[in-house]
């Protein structure tokens, strides 16, 4: 699962930090209905704090151009709510494309000669590098936009160029040739205060008194990246609404690639979608500041622990790191 590792912090970071950027006393704290599984969810309108249904949040948001839905990665219900939203979306709009966050631009041929029949699925998750939990969480996603002939955006940028901008910064740009820059946003290092100091949040948490600004140009990369990419998605395919899957990160709170993309085209509607980990998934709770991260936001269960032993954790940490660092960059 290549530039995984970055995301890992983040989602870790995620849940345990959760910054306001409004005030919204309108809903205090309520419970919600019992997450019995993995793959349960609590489907909430900000606004109001009401539970609602996949079905009536599809009718809400039909008439959006963008609906970013933040995932966390590898939390079945999360991908759930990806595949029922996506077809409840095409019922009512079958004009639609799907946008993922999940495989890079120098990938969509893989993902064209898939949806088109030339190629079987081993092969594509093989050439298109999908993230090793593809078969679980994004083939659903895949395989309804292959049944329905919708097109599939690649909209992230290359994992080798967001990892070499991650080590040297912004100047790596200038050694990549021609066909390599059209792989990436043609302005990547947009930025917006709001989500620099998020981000930077993000970074003291885990590291303190850190900052990297290399690490948040590879940031932007992406996230400009991926907006730029929605917008060519939105020209290319008039009239048609764009589901895009991202890390919560990347749209939570309108920032990120959300915020990127509606400063390309402030017309634009954007509907942002955000998961909520419950603490309790026995009685789920929402605080004021919980509804400030999306449009609508869904309350999943946590997923299992990954290391206990601080000697495991640090481990597995020492061992990406070395496997990054043997990776070179020009």
């Amino acid at each position: 699962m290549p530039s995984r590792f970055l995301h890992w912090v983040l989602l870790t970071l995620v849940l345990n930090f959760s910054p306001a950027y409004a005030n919204n006393d309108a809903v205090s704290s309520q419970t919600y209905p019992k997450l019995k599984t993995l793959y349960s969810f609590d489907l909430i309108d900000s606004q109001t704090g009401t539970l609602i249904s996949v079905n009536q949040l599809a009718q809400k948001i039909q008439h959006a151009d963008v609906v970013f839905i933040g995932e966390f990665h590898g939390n079945q219900a999360s991908h759930l709510v990806e595949s029922e939203l996506q077809s409840a979306l095409y019922d009512l709009r079958p004009n639609q494309v799907l946008s993922m966050e999940q495989f890079n631009r120098d990938h969509q041929q893989a993902i064209d000669r898939y949806l088109d029949g030339e190629i079987g699925e081993k092969t594509f998750i093989k050439q298109s590098d999908a993230w090793s939990n593809y078969s679980g969480s994004y083939r659903p996603l895949i395989e309804f936009a292959k049944q329905h002939f919708l097109p599939v955006v690649a909209a992230n940028a290359p994992f080798q160029a967001v990892r070499c901008v991650g080590r040297q910064g912004k100047p790596y740009l200038k050694k990549l040739t021609a066909e390599e820059k059209e792989q990436i946003a043609s302005q990547p290092f947009m930025s917006n205060a709001a989500y620099q100091k998020k981000f930077a949040q993000f970074q003291s948490m885990a590291k303190p008194h850190t900052q990297n600004q290399k690490g948040y140009e590879a940031q932007l990369l992406r996230d400009n990246t991926m907006a730029e990419s929605i917008l060519l998605a939105l020209k290319s395919n008039p009239g048609a609404q764009v589901i895009h899957t991202n890390g919560t990160f990347h749209s939570e709170s309108h920032l990120g690639t959300a915020a990127l993309l509606q400063e390309r085209n402030p017309k634009l509607k954007v509907v942002v979608i955000s998961p909520i980990v419950a603490t309790n998934p026995d009685k789920p709770q929402l605080q004021p500041k919980d509804l400030e991260k999306g449009d609508y936001v869904y309350l999943i269960q946590p997923l299992p622990v990954d290391y206990v032993q601080a000697k495991n954790r640090q481990n597995a940490f020492t061992k990406m790191f070395k496997e990054a660092a043997e990776k070179p960059c020009r």
